[in-house]
């Protein structure tokens, strides 16, 4: 598929597919293109070029009506002349389900969003939140086999959407749908998807199985946006076989020339005990207790780097202080500079030297 307003391509000749019976989820920084593609897929926006096969039925030119997916935009999309409770069920209206069904289906999927109160109210009298719910409620109530969802949980507070994110997963298993969801909340996603697209630009950077995607990233953009805290990752200089970059020394695969590479690591991986293949000195800039975690932003070498570790039985550095990272080299990933493509990971030194 491929959409362009003026001189910009929101999605980029953009090729995708989607597992049936999937909890998909399309993640990607803000402009990259999801919300246009979300609207391609149930026919508000034409395309330029491509086409939408569901099933293997063309349907790249059938009217929104005509494709039968339930959708929950990003905006909320609210009828202001109509309760809540018409807001949710006017899909059902449309289709002329019987009084009966509908009042059954709107105080069931009222439930499950807890704003079984506001059904007498209208738009105008619900906060920001209570309209998302309503607009994800109302996008849920219909027949639909495909639910497509554009970050419906955005402006959400934190304890609602977590509760929601758990709901939505179990109404995909129950209901046996297709679940395509777009966020911008790499966190999000990675606690919602079974299968992860990361999206750049208007083009899709890898698809995967999420903890595949997470663990083994084929490309250096995918580290870059998918985890929290943020991957570190940094260019260096590839020589005799070997890195040395931010204090830290370490061998490459024997078939990775010399130049610059794109190195990644997750922080989780990055130890502060001193216990490792690989160290340096780093100072301790930023300290963050999240509960269950420690988050510490070090500087080593000049170069940023961030750590994470459980917090149990963990002592907080001190801010300012001298410390020693260790990081066993086989959790680097490496990456080609000029295609972003994996190459493999770093090794040891001493492997490094014997290829060389």
């Amino acid at each position: 598929m491929t959409k362009t307003f003026g001189r910009d391509k929101a999605v980029d000749d953009l090729s995708l597919t989607i597992e049936p019976g999937r909890f998909t989820v399309l993640c990607g920084p803000p402009k990259s293109g999801k919300s246009t593609l979300f609207r391609l897929l149930v026919g508000l926006e034409k395309a330029d070029g491509g086409r939408i096969l569901a099933d293997g039925v063309d349907i790249t030119d059938l009217p929104p009506g005509g494709r039968n997916f339930g959708y929950v935009p990003q905006s909320f999309a609210l009828y202001p002349h109509m309760t809540v409770f018409e807001n949710i069920a006017y899909p059902l209206r449309l289709a002329r389900a019987p009084s009966a069904e509908v009042a059954k289906r709107v105080d069931r999927s009222a439930a499950m969003l807890s704003i079984g109160h506001l059904m007498k109210k209208t738009p105008d009298q619900l906060s920001g939140g209570e309209k998302q719910r309503v607009a994800v409620a109302r996008g849920l109530l219909t027949s639909a086999t495909v639910f497509v969802l554009d970050d419906p949980l955005v402006g959400l507070d934190y304890k609602l959407r977590e509760r929601l994110m758990d709901d939505l997963k179990h109404l995909c298993e129950e209901l046996q749908a297709t679940f395509f969801y777009a966020t911008a909340d790499s966190l999000e996603a990675l606690t919602m998807a079974q299968d992860l697209v990361v999206i750049d630009d208007g083009r899709v950077v890898e698809k995967d199985d999420v903890l595949d995607l997470y663990r083994e990233p084929r490309f250096a953009r995918s580290v870059e946006l998918i985890g929290f805290p943020k991957a570190n990752v940094w260019d260096g200089t590839a020589r005799d076989g070997v890195v040395e970059t931010g204090g830290l020394r370490f061998g490459l695969p024997s078939d990775v020339p010399e130049g610059t590479v794109r190195l990644a690591l997750r922080p989780e991986d990055v130890r502060l005990d001193g216990a490792g293949e690989v160290g340096a000195k780093a100072i301790v800039r930023i300290v963050e207790h999240l509960g269950s975690e420690i988050v510490v932003y070090l500087e080593s070498d000049g170069m940023p780097m961030t750590a994470a570790f459980p917090s149990a039985h963990a002592a907080l550095p001190e801010i300012d202080a001298e410390v020693r990272i260790a990081i066993d080299p086989q959790r680097i990933m490496v990456f080609d500079a000029a295609t972003g493509e994996r190459i493999g990971r770093a090794q040891p030194q001493r492997e490094a030297v014997d290829h060389g």
